[in-house]
């Protein structure tokens, strides 16, 4: 049967050619990419055992573990859609979650139980809930239902299934939906046809090769034998869509990649780790962060062997550029990488930091699939021209369930259609594009727009900052007001007057906070996003101004 663009195609396409190359690590749990292969198959089984068919649902609420990949690619083998599930959820988040995607199944953690208990029966469609239950202990017998919840033990039910699975209806069209949205509204389902996946946010398969794109499943076969088994480690939780996309490009690779074993970010504990396994690239998610890893290195210069490391990559959130000017003095040996996407594009690719006293994050040099959309609705081209920018070519299909979000999203231009990244952008005067910031939290003071990362970017750098996040409060006279939320720095004092010193040596008037708040700590996504809901909210209940 030849072999199709769905996920788990492509993943047995590797791990048939590279069998015994090491494919996942997590704490001392280790598996060869056939060990992963056999494992999904037999999952992939038993669920279709148990009633998942193709075009169902299936969540994912895990911590970093074997399982949510075996899950991951277990249910791309049968046709259901895997569906990340933001383990830090509140009961009303999840209970929109499992109701508005329609989840048929649920892979959960045992340590989510009680979270799962209270929602599941307000989840009509949600008929298997599978229950990983920590390392060394004893489940229950698979036929037997959990007593409290119903639930189903993930290791026997994965052992009852069959070895060997056929699924002549697997397709590039399949789905993979990517749960996004929960730090700034309610979770949304993006839908990914898997090919497309495959080409705008996987490389295409050859991005470690410098090779375009694959044309056929099976060229993966001819390649990655020869490549080096390099290892990958993403700083991330797999929950969150860029570690998840970043881990498939090494696994199509076969590359061997490295999760953070424990769920909260430890930066001494990460440089453990990659010492430990020999990490040649890591992703982190911006300055959230890059600044503990930075400031461990700092301290202690001597502690960890890196010479093994070679690439430090970022996407996701901005990693200022002093930043990685001190992080290249601690690792000159390293290659910085700097990449630009979003749950509803993909990888847009990489670019290049915006050069000092130069507004903008990322500059990216001019690109048939992508374009700036101005306010109007149509393409804006001229130097100086602002709009969001979008993509074309390989995009998702919409958001499950939402028509309305779909249509404001994915639009069509010129017979095209066009995702909106919701990034602001403008045209640079050689016709690339400089990117802004993210438009939604643009905050517009007195008809001046002010993007709260490049204010963040300012801020931290003051030596009494140990972060930051930027958002907007009403004002009388200005519409908005910039104001920071403040985490100061441990052992170190606070000082205004040199908080607005710092900021005003890097920005302009109008975009230096006029209200300051200082938080014990500023809330953050696991993956290190910056949640501006609450920032907004704790600012307004706050508020004081220097």
């Amino acid at each position: 049967m030849s072999k199709t663009f769905n996920l788990a195609d492509l993943f047995e396409v590797v791990a048939q050619a590279v069998p015994e190359r090491l494919a996942f690590v997590c704490g001392d749990r280790r598996l060869s990419y056939r060990q992963l292969d056999e494992r999904a198959t037999r999952l992939a089984s038993a669920l279709r055992r148990r009633g998942v068919s193709r075009g169902d649902n299936v969540g994912i609420q895990l911590f970093n573990s074997a399982e949510y990949l075996e899950s991951f690619f277990a249910c791309c083998k049968i046709g259901a859609a895997p569906v990340n599930v933001n383990y830090r959820y509140v009961a009303d988040e999840l209970r929109f979650l499992f109701t508005s995607l329609d989840l048929k199944a649920l892979v959960y953690g045992a340590e989510f139980g009680a979270a799962v208990a209270a929602v599941a029966p307000s989840a009509p469609r949600l008929a298997l809930k599978v229950r990983v239950d920590p390392p060394g202990h004893v489940p229950a017998p698979a036929e037997r239902p959990d007593a409290v919840d119903g639930a189903l033990a993930y290791e026997p039910l994965l052992l009852s299934g069959s070895a060997h699975l056929e699924d002549p209806e697997r397709s590039d069209d399949d789905l993979y939906i990517l749960c996004t949205g929960g730090t700034t509204g309610l979770p949304k389902g993006v839908m990914w046809p898997h090919r497309h996946l495959m080409m705008a946010a996987l490389g295409g398969g050859g991005i470690y090769f410098g090779r375009p794109p694959i044309q056929r499943p099976e060229e993966l076969a001819e390649f990655v034998p020869l490549g080096p088994p390099l290892v990958y480690f993403a700083a991330a939780p797999m929950m969150h869509g860029a570690a998840m996309w970043a881990s498939l490009i090494s696994l199509y690779a076969g590359h061997t990649v490295l999760v953070n074993d424990q769920p909260r970010f430890d930066a001494e504990h990460v440089w453990d780790l990659i010492e430990r396994g020999g990490v040649n690239i890591v992703s982190i998610v911006g300055d959230a962060m890059a600044q503990p890893l930075i400031q461990a290195l700092e301290a202690q210069p001597t502690r960890w062997d890196l010479s093994r490391l070679r690439v430090f990559g970022n996407g996701g959130a901005v990693f200022s550029r002093h930043l990685q000017e001190r992080l290249k003095r601690l690792l000159p040996h390293i290659t910085l990488n700097n990449g630009l996407g979003s749950s509803e594009t993909g990888l847009v690719g990489g670019g290049q930091k915006a050069l000092p006293g130069h507004q903008g994050l990322i500059h990216i040099t001019p690109r048939p699939d992508l374009a700036v959309v101005g306010d109007a609705g149509g393409f804006v081209t001229a130097p100086g021209a602002e709009g969001i920018l979008a993509r074309t070519g390989y995009t998702p299909v919409g958001y499950y369930g939402d028509a309305a979000k779909t249509a404001e999203t994915f639009v069509r231009i010129d017979g095209r259609v066009w995702a909106l990244t919701g990034d602001r952008a403008r045209i640079d005067d050689d016709g690339g594009i400089l990117v802004l910031g993210r438009g939604s939290q643009c905050i517009n003071t007195g008809g001046e727009k002010v993007f709260p990362e490049e204010v963040e970017e300012a801020a931290r750098r003051c030596h009494g900052v140990a972060d930051v996040v930027v958002v907007g409060l009403p004002d009388e006279r200005w519409g908005q007001k910039v104001a920071a939320v403040v985490q100061p720095a441990a052992g170190a004092s606070f000082d205004p007057a040199e908080f607005d010193r710092v900021c005003r040596l890097h920005l302009s008037g109008y975009k230096v906070p006029k209200t300051v708040v200082l938080a014990p700590q500023v809330v953050r996504s696991p993956a290190g996003k910056a949640d501006y809901a609450w920032a907004r909210r704790y600012a307004e209940a706050n508020a004081t101004t220097p």
